[in-house]
């Protein structure tokens, strides 16, 4: 893909289902309250991170392209 990606979780929103830390376990992790966490916010794009993105049941991670911050999910409408 070659594009670095900027992961953002909203904590208002993460129910610590885990499903973002099944997915991609080098890129997410729960904290003691079990919200998540990017592990690197600024990292490469990774087909990982965006399927955990779009499998997340409450949609609270967003990824944005780094410099422009062109949104890549949720992608706009």
């Amino acid at each position: 893909m070659g594009d670095r990606w900027h992961i953002e979780v909203d904590r208002s929103v993460c129910i610590g289902s885990s499903q973002c830390v099944n997915q991609a376990p080098q890129a997410f992790h729960l904290d003691s309250a079990r919200q998540s966490h990017p592990l690197d916010p600024d990292t490469d794009a990774n087909e990982k991170v965006l399927e955990a993105a779009e499998g997340c049941p409450v949609e609270a991670i967003m990824i944005s392209l780094v410099g422009s911050g062109e949104p890549v999910f949720p992608p706009e409408e």
